[in-house]
């Protein structure tokens, strides 16, 4: 069945809210590759919520199931998600958001400095998007989600797993998730360390070069 036409013009302000991020995201890519000398981005996706997941989703927190709950209770109608190399780039690009005059955020989850009792770890924000239409400027809310590829594949392996058994993940399961966590927080952990030796061999090589 279609959405109707209420419904269509509702998500409007959302999907230029998406041309609107993918925008300030390709500029936050090459301010972060000019201060970093590597791109901390590895890539990005982005969506905008089915009128069926913001149904559920409402339902799931007991509010009414329409348009002006959905706006007024939803802050992930827009998601985006960045996946970078590094750990310390999430929190590079973090501090990009805050700075940026074209966007504020209005909130701020760490799920890597305190993660989830299930072991799922990312940087969540919520930011608010102006998005300038014929008769006014609006403030669409939209969640970015900020992750290392690490985090990034296990929760797409437990997003699965989850929908999989109707988000009843059997406890033998939940021990294996969790040390698959452990061993991607391991990974970027390791990974961090050969990036800085990295980063001091080639700073070692420079101060000869000056020399």
């Amino acid at each position: 069945m279609l959405p109707s036409k209420e419904t269509l013009q509702f998500l409007m302000p959302y999907k230029f809210a998406v041309d609107e991020l993918k925008t300030k995201l390709k500029i936050i890519q090459q301010e972060a590759y000019f201060s970093l000398e590597h791109n901390p981005i590895e890539h990005m996706k982005f969506r905008v919520k089915s009128p069926e997941s913001m149904t559920k989703k409402l339902k799931r927190k007991g509010a009414a199931a329409t348009l002006t709950s959905a706006k007024n209770v939803l802050n992930d109608i827009v998601g985006a998600r960045i996946v970078c190399c590094f750990e310390e780039d999430i929190y590079f690009l973090r501090d990009l958001f805050y700075s940026r005059p074209d966007l504020t955020v209005v909130e701020e989850k760490d799920y890597i400095k305190e993660p989830k009792s299930n072991g799922y770890r990312s940087l969540h924000l919520i930011v608010e998007v102006p998005v300038v239409m014929h008769e006014k400027t609006e403030m669409v809310r939209a969640e970015i989600q900020i992750r290392t590829i690490a985090m990034d594949f296990w929760a797409s392996v437990e997003h699965k797993i989850f929908y999989k058994y109707d988000r009843e993940i059997p406890s033998h399961l939940k021990e294996e998730l969790s040390e698959a966590a452990s061993a991607a927080n391991e990974l970027d952990l390791k990974m961090a360390k050969v990036r800085k030796e990295i980063q001091n061999i080639e700073n070692a090589y420079d101060s000869m070069i000056m020399h």
